[in-house]
């Protein structure tokens, strides 16, 4: 089954603007229908802008309202006729001229809600160096004042799918290191707690040994008394 390029910026659009159930939501944008609610509750795809599949062409209003109507029922795309995207090789990604200006936009939008985020990754989704990444951060971009939030997916800058396995990555990578983090502090806090018992032990037997009076040498034998004769 086809699924919408942007599927969580529609499943945000489908959220705010219809009444269907989060299951047909789900099943159409290929989303668990938890995540769905959280998207709902505004958990998850904080700060994505909705993405209307009525006028992209790949849903029709009477077949949301049909579904709308009978919660079993699955939504249906539209086939379209416009040639689906190919896959590109692997390089850097290029970027049209059209929306290069908008690139300090999607990279803020990224350092605000994907903080998690390495910069070789904002790099890679959107086409950009890390110097103008760092200057974004830092404030110190020539054209900062003039900087808003923009979702890159939105933009066509990089697809939902690869935003999605970014994060995903990022994600795994923080819980790891925070893992390793927690290892290491506990095996240094065992360290410590291992030498503050040998020192007190220490201290203890050194205390016992001080109040432990000291034997007094056996006397000497004087030898037999001299003859008075």
């Amino acid at each position: 089954m086809s699924r919408p390029l942007m599927p969580k910026a529609t499943a945000v659009w489908l959220i705010e603007n219809t009444t269907l159930a989060f299951p047909q939501i789900g099943e159409f944008c290929g989303l668990h229908h938890l995540e769905v609610q959280g998207i709902a509750d505004g958990e998850v795809a904080t700060g994505i802008v909705g993405h209307d599949p009525i006028a992209s062409g790949i849903l029709t209003a009477d077949e949301i309202a049909a579904c709308a109507a009978d919660k079993t029922r699955k939504l249906n795309m539209i086939k379209a006729d416009i040639p689906q995207p190919i896959a590109r090789a692997k390089g850097p990604r290029y970027t049209p001229v059209a929306k290069r200006q908008d690139r300090p936009n999607t990279i803020a939008w990224l350092l605000r809600y994907h903080p998690e985020l390495t910069d070789g990754q904002v790099a890679k989704l959107v086409g950009t160096t890390k110097s103008t990444i760092n200057s974004i951060r830092e404030r110190t971009h020539w054209n900062i004042s003039n900087v808003k939030l923009e979702d890159p997916v939105s933009l066509g800058m990089c697809t939902q799918t690869e935003l999605d396995s970014a994060v995903t990555k990022a994600k795994r990578r923080k819980l790891n290191q925070e893992a390793r983090d927690a290892k290491v502090a506990a095996k240094r806090q065992a360290d410590v707690e291992a030498e503050a018992l040998a020192t007190r032990a220490a201290a203890q037997a050194a205390q016992a040994a001080a109040a432990t009076p000291a034997e007094a040498p056996p006397a000497s034998d004087p030898g037999p008394a001299p003859s008075t004769s």
